[in-house]
């Protein structure tokens, strides 16, 4: 329906079963669409890199730190406990930490570190990118503690025994297997990114836009069909990032 939607004509007041290509025309042949798919990009390429980091790590503590399974579930449902709320809530509470009088900007004036309080901290790329963080990072954490759960523990002792360091041990044996638990939280903080609307309205203070706002003031606007073909553009790339990274890893081979 959203494909047939796209198609459509539409004024002020209302759409018109139509088959014209101009909502195509218009959000591909402009510059600012392009300028906002690329910034809505740009988030995703960011807020990937840093939860893979930080989930890669978190999950391998929790598989290879941690001697009892009893102690790993705490410790992992102990992560999810942030999920009891919702997502805004997680989202705005993060403005009295990061504003201009907020806890961040006092601690640093008050300690001599800044003179002033920093401005960039709240509405800015970097609320935005630190919010998503906050909002996925389980995302990433989840799939990939599951797959280093599934590593067998006598691999890692054979490469041991055979002399390989603990460096080496982590290039050789365990990030290699934990390929498709990588590759399947990609596939969740990316799609999650993209289509993420409110934490880039909210976070950036109006300041920055991504290709979700962009349809979300369409559709307020009533441009349903505009807002249709943005979406079909959108879900065309997405598919086309996850086809790649299927490509890059058999998820079904590897499992």
């Amino acid at each position: 329906m959203i494909s047939v939607v796209s198609f459509w004509d539409y004024d002020f007041a209302q759409m018109y079963p139509d088959f014209v290509t101009f909502n195509y025309t218009e959000t591909l042949g402009s510059w600012v669409t392009w300028k906002t798919y690329l910034n809505t990009l740009k988030f995703a390429f960011v807020v990937w890199a840093i939860t893979l980091f930080v989930g890669f790590w978190v999950a391998y503590f929790l598989a290879f730190h941690i001697r009892t399974s009893a102690m790993q579930m705490v410790l992992f449902l102990v992560c999810t406990v942030p999920f009891l709320t919702s997502n805004i809530i997680r989202m705005i509470s993060w403005i009295p930490v990061l504003g201009r009088n907020g806890l961040v900007n006092t601690a640093l004036v008050d300690a001599g570190i800044v003179s002033q309080p920093i401005e960039w901290l709240l509405y800015s790329d970097f609320a935005v990118v630190l919010a998503m963080v906050h909002l996925y990072t389980l995302f990433m954490v989840t799939p990939i503690f599951n797959t280093l759960m599934r590593i067998d523990k006598s691999l890692v002792e054979a490469a041991r025994d055979a002399g390989a360091s603990s460096f080496q041990i982590l290039t050789n044996v365990i990030l290699p297997l934990a390929k498709p638990g990588m590759a399947i939280g990609t596939i969740f903080v990316v799609t999650l990114v993209m289509a993420d609307f409110s934490t880039v309205q909210v976070m950036s203070g109006g300041q920055s836009a991504s290709v979700a706002l962009m349809m979300k003031n369409q559709m307020s606007l009533l441009q349903y069909p505009a807002a249709a073909a943005n979406a079909v553009v959108l879900l065309v790339l997405v598919l086309l990032m996850v086809a790649g990274i299927l490509r890059i890893v058999d998820i079904r081979k590897e499992l």
